[in-house]
């Protein structure tokens, strides 16, 4: 007798939110890593921080929204906006609650870039996801 589609295909455990999460911090920290590296032993100036820490949360919101869609394998810029949303309420209550940064337009438009970059990780991944 023949398996049936649903008992061939492997079972994955764990939220797509928090998978996708987890990947975003462990990006963010990876790339940290690199950029502190590149400014400790580079000729690199620290003029250019801001633009690597852009790069850093972009490429870090894409592959979490990435991970996120294809675990999830259904509505990933769904899954993928939300973890954008989750890390930049996360990185806003760290700036607001621990550095006493006032309340302004910024992080609006950080949370709705970060909504983007994850819903589009999202779409990539849902849509990779079909290619196994």
């Amino acid at each position: 007798m023949k398996p049936s589609s649903s008992e061939s295909t492997p079972k994955r455990s764990g939220s797509p939110l928090l998978v996708g999460l987890v990947a975003v911090w462990g990006l963010v920290l990876l790339g940290s890593l690199l950029a502190a590296l590149l400014l400790q032993y580079a000729s690199v100036n620290e003029d250019y921080m801001p633009y690597f820490t852009f790069v850093i949360n972009g490429i870090a919101l894409l592959g979490g929204g990435w991970i996120s869609g294809r675990s999830s394998g259904k509505k990933g810029w769904l899954y993928g906006g939300s973890v954008g949303c989750l890390y930049a309420l996360i990185v806003i209550l760290i700036g607001f609650l621990a550095f006493d940064a006032s309340m302004q337009i910024h992080p609006l438009i950080f949370a709705a870039g970060a909504f983007s970059l994850g819903a589009l990780g999202g779409i990539f991944g849902v849509n990779a996801r079909g290619t196994d």
